[in-house]
């Protein structure tokens, strides 16, 4: 997902959560080409098959919620179905009078391995992959029907629900996107009196806290971020991708080896793969010089021409204190996506510029902030890695980077940290 986005982070014990009210929640049967109850991934995927645990979901309003809170979206361009930390839940959908799971009216889902024996869900067939059935989705016969896409449930039809909330692991890992979700924090749902079932579980957090990885794409309060004093070189690396952990979310692709990272006045570049510390943007905003005045808001996709350009948002954890962060660029080949996608035609560079203070999320052409310094200009292709800047991490602070297009370039895609990591992203070592 394309909730985006999304790395493993170490197991730990969570906390119970309250789930909202005035929701109905149940969990998801599949039947079909495919059978047995949809587990989650520590990340948010939703999964048929495979051992993970059965995952729960509240409808309310036509959009469903996860036990963590996370809204569940469809991720373009695939419509994958996963939940995505401080995602807008995908809206439309609603339980049919025999209680099937109904997208926009319509019970057909399809089921496409991901694994051997696992298989993410859709709501239309992935182009290219074979391995693709049809299923339904069942909620066991809670809520009812509703066609307007929201919960009929009574007050006494939900039970109560307690649920784990994403305790702080001990280190950075990000979780937007599979997919990428990036957009600021959503509330969540509204609550009234129903609720569901209590549930006492050890989960992995991966969303907005830093980790370090034992294996292998939102923020509202803006802050300046620091200055970054010095222009950087950037050098491609290259990659092998590898296979991903099965109990962790982190992309199994890891970033091209076997080309010296950049250098800068701080010191070698950090890591150019999500193999350890590193954070996702948690705001994606293109702007447009076509259209000066025009706010486009959080996107999940970024665009970038000669007269498109998008800007990132990081929030840098203030546990970077004192350690060196890496502005880098990963852009695998299109073969190697599970769940994102690109476009990329013409020639030109990515020019990168650290903005003087943080952009908004309506920020337009007109008001983006001005740049404070360029970090760094490169030429890319798929099927390599780029470390652009390295300075000081500016802990405790909102970064603002912004990237354009030169030349006829022209480069479109779904920011994810699902194998292999797309995008732009900020490593710390």
């Amino acid at each position: 997902m394309k909730a985006f986005i999304g790395a493993a982070g170490l197991a730990a014990g969570a906390s119970a959560a309250i789930l909202p009210r005035d929701q109905c929640c149940f969990q998801i049967t599949a039947s079909g080409g495919k059978s047995g109850t949809v587990g989650q991934l520590s990340d948010g995927q939703n999964r048929i098959g495979g051992s993970h645990p059965a995952g729960t979901y509240c409808l309310n309003n036509g959009g469903l919620t996860d036990s963590q809170g996370r809204g569940c979206i469809l991720t373009p361009p695939t419509t994958q179905f996963q939940c995505d930390q401080g995602a807008t839940p995908t809206t439309g959908f609603s339980i049919g009078p025999n209680g099937q799971i109904e997208h926009n009216g319509s019970d057909q889902f399809y089921a496409c391995a991901a694994t051997d024996s696992e298989y993410n869900i859709y709501t239309t067939p992935v182009s290219g992959q074979e391995k693709c059935v049809k299923v339904t989705l069942s909620s066991g016969g809670k809520c009812g029907s509703s066609g307007s896409g929201s919960s009929s449930a009574s007050a006494s039809s939900a039970p109560t629900q307690s649920q784990p909330a994403p305790s702080k692991p001990s280190a950075p890992a990000q979780s937007q996107p599979s997919a990428p979700a990036y957009s600021s924090p959503q509330s969540s749902p509204a609550q009234s009196k129903p609720s569901a079932p209590t549930v006492t579980s050890t989960v992995q957090s991966t969303v907005y806290h830093t980790t370090y990885h034992s294996s292998p794409v939102q923020s509202s309060q803006q802050q300046p971020p620091p200055a970054y004093s010095s222009e950087q070189q950037t050098t491609p690396v290259q990659t092998k991708p590898t296979a991903p952990a099965e109990t962790h979310p982190a992309p199994s692709s890891t970033a091209p080896s076997g080309t010296q990272p950049a250098t800068s006045a701080h010191g070698s570049a950090c890591q150019t793969s999500l193999t350890g510390a590193y954070q996702t943007p948690h705001l994606i905003v293109p702007v447009s010089s076509s259209q000066p005045d025009k706010s486009y808001g959080t996107q999940y996709n970024a665009t970038i021409k000669s007269d498109e350009c998008t800007v990132f948002n990081f929030d840098i954890p203030q546990s970077y204190s004192g350690k060196s962060c890496s502005t880098v660029f990963l852009f695998p080949e299109q073969s190697q996506l599970e769940t994102s996608s690109y476009t990329f035609s013409g020639s030109g560079n990515l020019v990168f510029s650290e903005l003087s203070k943080a952009a908004s999320q309506d920020v337009t052409w007109k008001s983006l902030p001005s740049k404070k310094s360029q970090l760094g200009s490169v030429g890319v292709s798929p099927g390599n890695s780029y470390a652009i800047s390295t300075e000081s991490c500016a802990a405790g602070t909102t970064q603002s980077i912004e990237v354009c297009g030169t030349g006829d370039l022209s480069l479109e895609f779904f920011e994810d940290w699902n194998p292999s990591p797309i995008g732009v992203f900020i490593t710390s070592c």
